[in-house]
């Protein structure tokens, strides 16, 4: 649920990174922040307890113009991977505005992207919530490693009807990650410009 800042003229909007343990989500948010200008962005939040972290940051991208006379600022963040964390995953998706599921492409994770998609559908639900109805994007992270599966195969699994938005990625070198967040940062303003959610 974006929040207006109406002193600031900034509409605020909530993207959550979700997927499974170790499967990018921290990656992507490092290469946005790296590539984002100094003056467009604020400080990067590390929540850090022994065994889990959760990434924040939120930046203005200017080039995406302004709804109404006001400027929109995008607050990131990741969720921990493990089903563990289920509390903490619950929690970080409040208030959330869309979401980048990041599925591992490598073959041995193929089981944990299901688990964790399905994970992300009832977090969202508890909290009132329908994934077909709040904007989302599919992320196949990983895809220049040997082992990743073909795209096809992944897309069967995560996005059989083809409606979701999806791009293949690798984040430890930066490709497909600015793709994957216009695409969403598109579908919240569309759906912001719409009047929100019903």
């Amino acid at each position: 649920m974006a929040f207006i800042n109406y002193s600031a003229r900034e509409i605020n909007c909530k993207l959550v990174y979700y997927g499974p343990g170790l499967c990018g989500k921290t990656t992507n948010l490092k290469c946005i922040y790296d590539k984002t200008a100094a003056n467009a962005k604020g400080k990067m939040i590390s929540l850090a307890t022994e065994t889990e972290r959760t990434l924040f940051f939120d930046f203005l991208p200017l080039s995406l113009g302004e709804i109404r006379g006001y400027r929109t600022r995008f607050h990131l963040y990741t969720v921990p991977g493990q089903v563990f964390y289920d509390a903490s995953r619950k929690l970080i998706l409040r208030g959330v505005d869309g979401v980048v599921f990041v599925a591992d492409s490598q073959e041995e994770r193929f089981e944990a992207n299901l688990e964790s998609l399905d994970n992300l559908r009832a977090n969202l639900q508890e909290q009132g919530y329908d994934l077909t109805k709040v904007p989302w994007v599919i992320q196949y992270n990983k895809r220049d490693l040997p082992n990743a599966i073909p795209v096809e195969e992944l897309r069967a699994a995560l996005n059989p009807d083809g409606k979701i938005p999806d791009f293949e990625c690798s984040a430890a070198t930066g490709k497909g990650v600015f793709e994957t967040l216009k695409a969403l940062a598109k579908l919240v303003l569309i759906e912001l410009k719409r009047g929100g959610r019903s």
